[in-house]
């Protein structure tokens, strides 16, 4: 029975989804499985019916007809299926009906409730009630029955109804699941916006009924929902292994590669598959057909590929029903976005034929009469369509083709924005509570959303605003539209080009890079994306990128030397690089240009017209009068001049000409008539400010006449008196030192303006500028005074911080911040900023407690601002998140000082995720997780650093200590040399680098970084850090006397001084790297061991380490510790057991004082060792053990290790040794000592051939210059038969020590009688 009710509810739930083929397949399959069972038959023709094969259908429904359950829906889906016929025969249908009404009295529960189900899915919801609730009646409460009727309610599109379901759900799922119940409560949920609530029930219908697909469709549409795209592809993926001609997962999968990847080749291939599925599964339903093509068409950003399949989409669904006008009219939209205006003419007309009343048939009307020019039609259309607006509600598209009139009637900016903001606002209204899906892309529609935001930038200057100035208000605005667009459609490039340029012109260079890089990563042939590319170049002052840029945008479309912006950005950039006969030939090229000259600006050329600004034109006849003039052409320059003058009379650009003809004759050295030139323009002109600031210039710089100059400013103030004007007037003041005269001009704007911050806060500035401090404190304190300038507090108190009067400024910041509680914005952002301030005061006098919880509380108001600004001031959010973020990374800083580092990175991680891309913090969040040893959060931390920054010289450092930590040695490396390729002479990373591959084991790799460094400059042997890096590998490989000398050149550097020190003190008390305080090797070397001249050499080079210990100036505490070690270390080399106890006084002090110092722990076992207290010295050293390794303390580690070695070797516990140097091995596969031992211990166990392998690795580490490594490699290598290496090896030590006692006898001469027996 369950199975029945299963398939039952996948026909019930393929109806509602309108897949009628799936449902005639579905119900066949039942009708064999249950024999016959009349209400498959039913659901069979019913599929039929709606697929328009009506004979079949109804020659299938009078064969059921008289069936008891299913009587009464038959009758009703014979009488839908007359009315379908072309020609109704109505007395059919009446008797039909009134068998309906007789039938409907005598009814069983069973057939009213299929009629009610039939009625439901006609989406006649009201009468389906009335059935279904008289069924529930007759049957006590019928499950199924509650169950249809939350179906009703919830599709009812009332939300008194379909609140009501959830009830109704619940109480349908009270025996047993049921699979449509569950669907319904999804359903339910996804209508009350909780997703999860709706992701839970359909995963208990998966588990319940693992055969339902529609539940794994309805799973992979509500992860969408959730706005993960990641599962969303998983589940459509998994879904194709179930079926692969899913459609459903196959659009999906479509539109992710569109919408998100912008992969267009596969967008079309996958869409060509999901048109083969559709042929197969659902052949004959026409509305899926445009169903499906919808949303490909809005965000394919007018591609022509992707459109040909929509087309061929929407024209099949035509094919099948040409009756609906819905289907041309979309047709039109498609020819629309091809640019065939006259066909698309056609469809609308065609539609308008279908439906007479179809708006959008005759919006499209609209827009192409706009397009093709016919404005005063398309204005009586509009009229017509505004009337009725009323009736049908505001239309975004109808707004915004009132904006487009207006523009082309040149009607003010003001309308325009106002009908554009309208647009916008009533287009976004029809979006809200739609969570992300297909619907959703449909009904945001970006294609139309670009048009709105081309409008709006056609409304703005192509230029940045200058210093001081703001950008166009109507930035704003397109900036919002577009970022929506961006955040939903990233593979739309149009969207992220647009977002750029806005950027741009607002002022946001470095955004707006940003935006063109990945436009241009993504679509390097974006000839557009380029050109601004170039502009911003320029505006930089980066000629040779501007000049690599333009080159780039002409190799991928050779069609740009139309545009005479092209020539204009390629001349400016050869002009400032001094290539002026370049920069003239480029504009005499841009001037010869169809559409530079008026006459001809609106020629076409090669069909595509070329549009530039007045402003631009004007700015190509300058340049190249400029241009000639300084190339020592004056004449042709005058000539352009003249030119340009003829031109733009007339215009509101003439004023530029003059302005640009006074520079000529200033160039001339005429002054008289520059400034007669510019005397002419007058207050009602535009660009009169530009010429009075030229005049200003002239006199101050050219005539040096102080007084004339600030008279223009004054004559300015006169003439038009704004606060712009006063605050240039009061900046002339200040440029020629007369502060006194600025601050009274301030002020008296300030009058003019008693609220303007801006002004207020000049006046202070210009005090402070002059250096008087207490008149400008007194200024702020009395305008505080009079409670109308509290904005001024902030600047108060940053100016008592720099003057260190710390006491004053906490009072000023605690006086603003004691208050009622605000809510207003302003008051909130204000807060946020002086409790910041307090903060960084607080820390200053070492409150650190009161400084955290000022931070605490910034925070908490932050979040507040952050609330509010995204309702009130959507363009701020950025900036306001940009102080959520440094705020949290304070608090972080504030808990990583006093070690608190869980809650550190508890706070780091909230900064990131107010800007996901600081790097700063997450390089100090990765530095934490190193701290705390979380290596793999470190990684991941690094990862997302370097994919934004790939050089990024920190996170790749921190990357190879990672690498090194996992003992992933080549990546390690890898990492390394991706930054010394880059800058070989990086001698902080090549140091890292050498003492990386000593414990990876690749020493002899070195060379070939330091020759790197030598070839990429010749000063290299002499640079303090080369020579630091050489010392540092000659020390490594067992040639310390060399390093030495290498590290001495380094020794009297600023930067590498100290370290050099440190190695050359460590090389005088041990310079063969022995184990000191060791046991197993001390009388090895026999009569050598206690030699009078090795004696001599050991207490020379403790002298030289005491002299060189004077040298050292430790800057923290951690190297005041460090150098009182090292000191000790000098009383341990003496062995003099006085010596050595007050030596392990200061030991035994530092270990006391600072907890688990793994330096001070191993000095004190070495001097336990030295004193033969080898119990304690165990002790000390097993505490060192059982610590976690880290690569600060790094050879202090190994020694210790070593040591606990040799004491354990020395009695007999070769075991616990072992161990211990195979750690030893795994953090430095260098170690010779390490191998020694291990070579030592194989050797007292008999097993030569191990222990000469072990001989031979510390031989190869210690680059064979050690003769007792050698000695014992040769003795193992004539106890395991392996004469030849034997010999061999004597011969490289008597080489280098011909006197090598017992080498000859014990071993050369029995290897020779060896091989000749």
């Amino acid at each position: 029975m369950e199975d029945e009710d299963t398939t039952l509810g996948l026909v019930v739930y393929y109806c509602y989804e309108k897949y009628y083929n799936h449902v005639v397949n579905t119900a066949a399959g039942a009708q064999r499985k249950f024999s016959n069972d009349p209400i498959f038959s039913f659901f069979h023709a019913y599929g039929s019916l709606m697929q328009d094969q009506i004979q079949e259908a109804i020659a299938e429904l009078e064969v059921i007809r008289d069936s008891r359950d299913v009587s009464l829906c038959t009758l009703m889906a014979l009488v839908f299926a007359e009315k379908k016929k072309p020609h109704p025969d109505r007395e059919v249908i009446q008797e039909l009906d009134a068998k309906v009404k007789e039938d409907r009295k005598s009814a069983s529960p069973k057939s009213l409730y299929y009629a009610g189900m039939f009625l439901w899915l006609l989406g006649r919801n009201d009468k389906a009630r009335e059935y279904v609730e008289r069924m529930i009646k007759l049957s006590n409460g019928s499950r199924e029955g509650i169950i249809l009727k939350a179906w009703i309610d919830l599709t009812s599109s009332k939300d008194a109804y379909a609140k009501k379901a959830g009830k109704y759900f619940d109480e349908g799922l009270k025996e047993r699941a049921d699979v449509l119940a569950l669907m319904g409560k999804a359903q339910y949920y996804e209508y009350r916006q909780n997703y999860s609530g709706a992701l839970e029930m359909v995963n208990q219908v998966i588990v319940n009924f693992p055969g339902f697909s529609p539940a794994f469709v309805k799973k992979m549409k509500l992860l969408l929902s959730l706005q993960d795209w990641e599962q969303t592809i998983d589940a459509a993926q998994r879904l194709l292994q179930r079926d692969k001609n899913n459609l459903e997962a196959l659009r999906m999968l479509a539109l992710h590669s569109l919408c998100r990847e912008g992969d267009i080749t596969e967008t079309v291939k996958q869409l060509s598959n999901l048109i083969s599925s559709l042929d197969i599964l659902e052949p004959h339903n026409p509305e899926l057909f445009y169903r499906m093509s919808l949303a490909f068409t809005r965000i394919c950003g007018r591609n022509e590929k992707v459109i040909q399949q929509t087309s061929r989409m929407v024209e099949r669904a035509f094919s099948q029903a040409a009756a609906d006008s819905d289907l041309a009219t979309e047709l039109g939209y498609q020819v629309v976005l091809q640019g065939k205006i006259k066909e698309a003419m056609k469809w609308y007309k065609t539609a308008m034929t279908l439906d007479e009343t179809s708006v959008s048939a005759l919006t499209g009307i609209i827009r192409c009469q706009l397009i093709e020019g016919h404005l005063e039609d398309a204005e009586q259309q509009l009229e017509f369509l505004t009337e009725i607006q009323q009736s049908i509600g505001k239309s975004g598209e109808l707004l915004y083709l009132r904006a487009v009139l207006a523009v082309k009637k040149r009607r003010p900016q003001e309308e325009v924005t106002n009908l554009l903001n309208d647009a916008v606002d009533t287009h976004f209204s029809t979006l809200q509570g739609l969570p992300l899906g297909v619907e959703y892309f449909e009904k945001l529609n970006p294609d139309f959303l670009l048009e709105i935001a081309k409008e709006y930038l056609a409304l703005c200057p192509a230029k940045p605003p200058a210093q001081g100035q703001s950008p166009a208000p109507q930035l704003q605005h397109c900036a919002s539209v577009l970022d929506t667009v961006v955040k939903i459609v990233p593979g739309l490039l149009q969207g992220v080009f647009l977002l750029a340029k806005v950027r741009f012109q607002s002022g946001d260079i470095e955004a707006a890079q940003s935006g063109l890089q990945h436009c241009l990563v993504q679509c390097p042939s974006h000839a557009d994306a380029h050109l601004l590319m170039a502009q911003i170049h320029l505006l930089q002052g980066n000629f040779k990128l501007c000049s690599q840029s333009l080159e780039l945008c002409l190799s991928h479309n050779f069609e740009i030397r139309e545009h005479p912006m092209y020539h204009l950005i390629k001349a400016q950039a050869q002009k400032r690089m001094g290539e002026l006969g370049g920069a003239i030939q480029t504009l005499q090229m841009a001037i010869s240009l169809p559409g530079v000259h008026r006459a001809g600006s609106s020629s076409k050329s090669r069909n595509k017209k070329v549009e530039l600004s007045s402003a631009d034109l004007v700015s190509v006849f300058l340049e190249l009068a400029e241009a000639l003039w300084l190339n020592g052409e004056q004449h042709e320059a005058a000539k352009v001049m003249q030119d340009a003058i003829n031109e733009f009379s007339g215009t509101p650009e003439e004023l530029r000409v003059t302005i640009a003809n006074a520079d000529l004759a200033l160039l001339r050295g005429d002054t008289e008539l520059a400034l007669s030139m510019l005397r002419n323009i007058v207050p009602e002109q535009p660009y009169y400010v530009q010429a009075k600031e030229k005049m200003a210039d002239i006199y101050l710089n050219h005539r040096k006449e102080k007084r004339l100059y600030a008279s223009c400013y004054r004559e300015m103030v006169e003439k038009l008196p704004s606060p712009h004007t006063f605050l240039l007037l009061g900046d002339a003041y200040m440029n020629i030192q007369e502060p006194e005269k600025a601050i009274e001009v301030y002020e008296q704007a300030l009058r003019k303006n008693p609220k303007d911050g801006a002004l207020a806060s000049k006046i202070g500035k210009a005090l402070v500028k002059t250096h008087n401090y207490v008149k400008a404190i007194n200024y702020y304190e009395a305008a505080l005074k009079t409670e109308q300038q509290s904005f001024l507090r902030y600047d108060l108190a940053e100016l008592l911080m720099k003057m260190k009067q710390h006491e004053r400024c906490e009072r000023v910041l605690h006086d603003a911040l004691a208050h009622e509680p605000a809510n207003e914005l302003p008051a909130l952002t204000d807060d946020c900023r002086y409790l910041v301030l307090l903060a960084k005061i607080q820390n200053k006098v070492g409150k650190s407690e009161e400084a955290l919880l000022s931070l605490q509380r910034a925070r908490d108001v932050q979040a507040k601002v952050l609330k509010r600004v995204q309702m009130e001031q959507p363009d701020a959010v950025p900036m306001q998140k940009q102080l959520a973020a440094e705020i949290c990374a304070e608090i972080a800083k504030h808990y990583t000082s006093q070690r608190g580092y869980e809650r550190a990175v508890k706070f780091y991680k909230e900064a990131l995720v107010y800007c996901e891309s600081d790097r700063k913090v997450m390089l100090e969040l990765a530095r934490l997780y190193l701290t705390l040893d979380e290596v793999d959060a470190c990684q991941q931390q690094c990862s997302v650093i370097l994919k934004n920054d790939q050089f990024n010289e920190d996170a790749t450092l921190m990357m190879a200590d990672l690498m090194f930590r996992k003992q992933d040695y080549e990546q390690a490396v890898f990492h390394f040399q991706q930054l010394l390729e880059r800058k070989p002479d990086n001698y902080p990373t090549l140091s890292r680098l050498i003492d990386l591959l000593r414990r990876a084991g690749k020493l002899e790799e070195v060379p070939r970084f330091l020759e790197m460094a030598e070839k990429h400059s010749s000063r290299a042997k002499f640079d303090p850090g080369f020579n630091y890096c050489r010392g540092l590998y000659l020390w490594y490989t067992g040639e310390p006397n060399d390093g030495l000398r290498h590290f001495n050149k380094a020794r009297k550097d600023n930067d590498w001084g100290q370290n050099a020190v440190y190695n050359m003190i460590e090389i005088c008390l041990n310079p063969d790297n022995d184990t000191m305080g060791g046991e197993v090797f001390e009388n090895l070397d026999g009569d050598m061991g206690n030699s009078t001249e090795k004696q001599e050499s050991e207490q020379l080079a403790v002298r030289t380490a005491e002299k060189l210990l004077k040298e050292l100036k430790p800057q923290t505490p951690g190297g005041h510790v460090q150098l009182r070690i090292l000191e000790s270390y000098c009383f341990l080399a003496t062995k003099q057991k006085a010596n050595v106890e007050k030596a392990l006084n200061v030991f035994t002090e530092i270990a006391n004082n600072e907890k688990d110092h793994v330096p001070a722990l191993l000095a004190m076992a070495t001097a336990y060792m030295i004193l033969k207290q080898t119990p304690r010295a165990r002790n000390q050293l097993k505490r060192i053990a059982k610590m976690n390794w880290s690569i600060v303390d790094a050879d202090e580690f190994e020694k210790s290790w070593l040591l606990l070695a040799d004491i354990y070797i020395h009695s007999g516990k070769y075991d616990m040794a072992g161990d211990l140097l195979k750690r030893c091995l795994r953090h430095n596969k260098s170690c010779c000592k390490a191998y020694e031992y291990m070579g030592y211990i194989m050797e007292k166990e008999q097993a030569f051939r191990d222990a000469a392998l072990n001989y031979e690795m510390a031989w190869k580490y210690g680059n064979q210059m050690n003769p007792t490594i050698g000695y014992k490699l040769a003795f193992n290598y004539l106890k395991a038969k392996r004469h030849v290496d034997a010999i061999d090896v004597c011969h490289k030590v008597l080489d280098a020590h011909p006197n090598y006692p017992r080498m000859r006898k014990d071993i050369l001469d029995k290897a020779r009688a060896a091989l000749r027996s």
